[in-house]
């Protein structure tokens, strides 16, 4: 069967899940396993994998989905401990006296704290974490999702201390030291050198968007959920946005560019947090008048959820800011000291697993839960129990956090579970095995991705981001995108004679964009913001960042390959 088919039959499921999401508003729990019953057809009818095979990678798929769902429950455990302990208001109380302004909060939380909290956990942790924060300072649920996962963009290339280039493109080390050897003058040596320009590049790709975004999505912002539907609102804070992104950038780049690809992230994260914090504090670049939503009365139904959002409250402190802030300050430490290897805790909790090797009988068909290394159990349920005690919480307050924390997972339960079992499944489906694939067919996304590659010639720099983009969509990470997609992307460069290190840069940054739209990241800050069913309404909202975040990398990246940097191939 020719490429071509084969990438529409595997992109049956996604157009199944953008229809009923996006175009009939089904909810995730509905929309997710229809989209895995016809990857399951297509899979059996056209790649004719085994029945029992495609039953493996469905149960290899729920084995890792439980990961994400303990991510989730620990993003709200906190996130209710916070509130019944009185620290949330607290917190809320304290960002009143940094910025009432709701467009300066955005900046502070959504951009900020979310940057740091991506360089040292990723997994999706920092959306988790943020968006419920700006809820409980006002801002429509829907709204807070959105900011969270788009600005959980240009951070995540560098998330979990470099994961995304140190382990997603590790496939590629045997063909970087080949083409070291080749003779042919290049400007890395070895996969370590390769690497951090790698890095080097990605930076150079989303430093654009570092400007740009914060102000698009301001006005995105104001526009969709603000009381008088004005872009020129958002965009009146555009000088706070750029000093924002200064403050960012400086260490994001600085940190890639002469140490590596490890901690460009968590670095611009806390000291674009500091700088950003003391300088609304003084007022540096805010905008004179403060900006607000309107009354909660106004808002469409669509933007809010499950979980109310205190709207005009004048919050009281019941502790001082450094307590109420304190169990964030222990979970930046932990996540700092568990993902640096050479403090020796990252190996340690790491070992720790709960292994499900060959499911069913078939081999390879493994996964396993890191129940110690995985954030929401260290530190986020830890840092939980930890704040019972710091906080001097009364056992009702604890009971009654714990019982809201555990029937807000009902639901994304169901659609993470189909979502990524629909994930396991496509990225199983190009198993070398004849047994298991007669017919020798690659994966369902490399045909997508090799069907789109055989018509775009020298237009791929242009393209080159998106596939990266289809990879989280797809996976929901962009470490795993890169795993999918970067032997693939070296060799359609190698193929049309463009430097190679760009288009895998390419990639690279592709996948970090990709996590706005990726459907389980969704699923995930749907449920900590009281959203679910109302996943097709975010994906709509992200859909256009995404699709913009795609023509700014596709640019410098052929300015790279055809003006700049021609000569690396």
């Amino acid at each position: 069967m020719s490429i071509p088919v084969l990438a529409i039959v595997a992109l049956l499921p996604i157009l199944v899940a953008l229809v009923l999401m996006v175009g009939m508003r089904w909810p995730s729990t509905k929309a997710m396993p229809l989209s895995w019953f016809v990857c399951v057809l297509g899979a059996i009818a056209v790649w004719n994998l085994p029945v029992g095979y495609v039953a493996a990678l469905s149960l290899q798929g729920i084995v890792i989905a439980v990961g994400v769902l303990i991510i989730v429950f620990g993003a709200i455990i906190i996130l209710y401990t916070l509130k019944y302990s009185g620290g949330m208001e607290t917190i809320q109380y304290g960002m009143q006296n940094i910025s009432r302004d709701k467009r300066i909060q955005a900046i502070i939380i959504g951009y900020m704290f979310a940057a740091f909290i991506e360089g040292a956990a990723g997994f999706g942790t920092p959306a988790a974490l943020a968006a419920p924060l700006l809820l409980s300072l006002g801002f429509p649920p829907l709204a807070a999702a959105v900011i969270c996962l788009v600005f959980n963009s240009f951070p995540v290339s560098f998330g979990a201390v470099g994961t995304p280039i140190l382990v997603g493109l590790k496939f590629l080390a045997p063909l970087t030291t080949e083409a070291a050897a080749s003779g042919v003058a290049l400007n890395f040596t070895d996969f370590g050198s390769f690497a951090k320009v790698i890095g080097q590049w990605v930076t150079m790709m989303h430093g654009p968007m570092i400007f740009i975004l914060p102000i698009f999505m301001l006005g995105f912002m104001t526009r969709f959920y603000g009381e008088n539907k004005s872009w020129r609102e958002g965009f009146a804070a555009w000088r706070f946005c750029v000093f924002a992104a200064v403050a960012f950038i400086i260490p994001y780049l600085g940190f890639a560019w002469l140490v590596g690809p490890e901690f460009p992230s968590l670095i611009g994260g806390l000291v674009g947090l500091g700088i950003v914090v003391a300088g609304a504090k003084s007022g540096f670049c805010v905008p004179k008048e403060t900006w607000d939503f309107g009354p909660q009365n106004k808002w469409e139904a669509e933007w809010t959820g499950s979980i109310a959002t205190q709207v005009g409250t004048e919050f009281k402190p019941h502790m001082s800011q450094f307590k109420a802030w304190l169990p964030y300050i222990i979970i930046g430490a932990i996540l700092v000291a568990t993902r640096i290897p050479e403090l020796g805790l990252k190996s340690l909790l790491a070992a720790q697993k709960l292994p499900f090797k060959d499911i069913l009988g078939y081999k390879g068909v493994s996964a396993s839960i890191d129940y110690l290394y995985l954030p929401g159990t260290i530190p986020f349920t830890l840092v939980a129990l930890l704040t019972i005690m710091l906080h001097g919480m009364q056992g009702e307050a604890v009971k009654q956090a714990w019982s809201e924390s555990f029937a807000k997972m009902k639901a994304p339960t169901i659609a993470l579970f189909a979502a990524v079992a629909l994930v396991s499944i496509f990225r199983g489906s190009g198993v070398s095995d004849t047994a298991l694939n007669p017919n020798g067919y690659p994966s369902m996304p490399l045909a997508m991705a090799k069907a789109v590659a055989s018509f775009a010639g020298n237009a791929w720099p242009v393209l080159a981001s998106y596939v990266g983009g289809l990879g989280a969509f797809i996976t929901g990470s962009n470490t795993v995108s890169d795993l999918l997609f970067a032997e693939f992307q070296w060799g359609v460069a190698q193929q049309l004679a463009l430097p190679r290190q760009i288009i895998v840069a390419a990639q690279v940054a592709g996948g970090a964009m990709g996590n706005m739209i990726c459907i389980h990241n969704i699923v995930a800050v749907c449920a900590v913001t009281g959203l679910i069913g109302r996943e097709g309404m975010i994906l709509k909202r992200t859909f256009w960042p995404f699709m913009i975040y795609g023509v700014v990398v596709g640019v410098v990246a052929s300015l790279m390959c055809f003006v700049f940097l021609k000569h690396l191939f």
